[in-house]
């Protein structure tokens, strides 16, 4: 068993706590920056697309530190990048949807 005994495994990565630290610092100065937009800033029709995007870098913090995927494969990339395409996709013809639906007043006129 020797040299092989640890073949096709990869080695746990041991994340140091000072990026833990500033990982978790960034996450809640963006909790607080959304908060203060939501409540502060009035964007108008830009405040959702604002939202998604904050929330956006914090999820891409959480699953790249957190979840530990910047040090993992490609397989795990890849199988995160196509449920999120996915979803993307689902959303997309969601949108679709409610943009061309018609008024209910005109429907029944």
């Amino acid at each position: 068993m020797g040299q092989n005994a640890n073949h096709g495994h990869e080695e746990h990565h041991i994340i140091p706590f000072s990026i833990l630290r500033n990982v978790c610092l960034a996450l809640l100065v963006l909790t607080i920056l959304t908060v203060f937009t939501a409540k502060f800033i009035h964007l108008g029709v830009l405040a959702t697309p604002v939202a998604f995007l904050i929330a956006f870098v914090k999820a891409m913090l959480v699953m790249a530190y957190f979840m530990g995927l910047k040090y993992e494969g490609n397989g795990n990339r890849i199988i995160f990048g196509t449920g999120f395409f996915f979803l993307a996709v689902l959303a997309f013809f969601c949108v679709l949807d409610i943009w061309t639906r018609l008024p209910v007043q005109d429907i029944f006129s």
